[in-house]
């Protein structure tokens, strides 16, 4: 089951950096990509993407390193939660097929963070 978690959150983890890097370092090619970040303030679309890189980093270091490991299912629970608003975000809008990628995150950020928990026990 580790093996398991350990390529969940490296899939999370190349996601959360794709999406968070554009975001927060590059603004341009985000707003091309996407057509909602035309519609939000520079700034907050700065903020998700800079949340999205420290979560990744939750996610990935406390557990390789076994400092603190409990806070990586914090940082995948909080990463859920990041996606579980976009999602919100994108029905409010109407953009129903940017959710489906909202979905699979969310179901992969909930497992890691409810299995390490499991695990930690």
């Amino acid at each position: 089951m580790n093996v398991v978690l350990w390529i969940v959150q490296g899939i999370l983890a190349l996601g959360f950096i794709y999406s968070g890097w554009l975001k927060a370092f590059q603004y341009e090619v985000a707003k091309a990509s996407w057509t909602w970040v035309s519609d939000v303030p520079k700034d907050l679309v700065f903020f998700i993407g800079l949340v999205e890189l420290l979560g990744v980093i939750g996610l990935i270091l406390p557990q390789a390193t076994k400092i603190l490991p409990v806070l990586t299912p914090i940082a995948a629970a909080g990463l859920a939660a990041i996606v579980l608003f976009g999602a919100v975000f994108h029905i409010i809008r109407g953009e129903y097929g940017e959710i489906v990628v909202n979905i699979i995150f969310l179901a992969l950020a909930l497992f890691v963070a409810i299995s390490r928990l499991k695990w930690m026990q």
